[in-house]
């Protein structure tokens, strides 16, 4: 049984990567997108200041647009971390978004749950991947997701499976990783996970105004 959908994993990889090639030859990607337009104010939170990224990392990130911000919720004093790394084209395989799952466990935050939630949005409903973490005595919250031309997804694979339909459709490969950050502070992890689930909700259509254009 593991052996078959090992081949499968193979060959869906292979097939993916084929037609994501062929769909390149020809791609059409859009213009990179002016991040810093996205607005200090959503909804109820409200823009503390940029997070200054350090040059390694923006080195090894390989984006084409990169956006890190701190937000605070008005009534609660909730703090809540966006970063955002947009890719033009992963033509190659070479310029692509890093999962949160990689990245954080490699800068010493250890998982403790995973799963997919929906977050309802006044643009639509969209699939987020949960992500608890803990660091010594700290722990997070992470809401994570990668936005593409015509949808949001929430999981690796499945970003796989709809890069290779929209490079074939539309031409194009362009990606978005968008993540945020809450931490519990007096409620738990619920607590900031509601956080996180309220700041998505009043991000998510102004990201939309400033991402490329969705094809619909």
């Amino acid at each position: 049984m593991l052996e078959r959908r090992a081949m499968f994993v193979a060959l869906f990889l292979a097939a993916q990567a084929v037609l994501a090639h062929w769909a390149a030859s020809f791609e059409r990607p859009p213009a990179a997108p002016d991040l810093a337009r996205l607005p200090a104010e959503l909804g109820e939170w409200r823009q503390l200041g940029e997070n200054r990224l350090a040059g390694d990392i923006v080195t090894a990130l390989h984006a084409d647009g990169l956006l890190s911000r701190t937000y605070v919720h008005r009534p609660s004093g909730t703090v809540a971390d966006l970063f955002v790394a947009w890719y033009r084209s992963q033509r190659g395989g070479t310029t692509q978004p890093h999962p949160p799952t990689v990245c954080l466990p490699a800068s010493g935050w250890t998982p403790e749950t995973t799963g997919e939630i929906t977050v309802a949005t006044p643009s639509g409903s969209i699939p987020v991947s949960r992500y608890e973490v803990r660091k010594g005595n700290e722990r997070a919250v992470v809401l994570y997701w990668y936005q593409m031309p015509r949808r949001a997804v929430a999981g690796e694979w499945a970003t796989k499976f709809w890069l290779g339909v929209e490079a074939f459709q539309d031409r194009r490969t362009d990606t978005a990783l968008v993540r945020v950050v809450t931490w519990p502070r007096g409620g738990g992890d619920n607590r900031a996970q509601e956080a996180a689930r309220s700041f998505v909700r009043d991000l998510y259509p102004a990201l939309r105004e400033v991402l490329p254009a969705t094809l619909r």
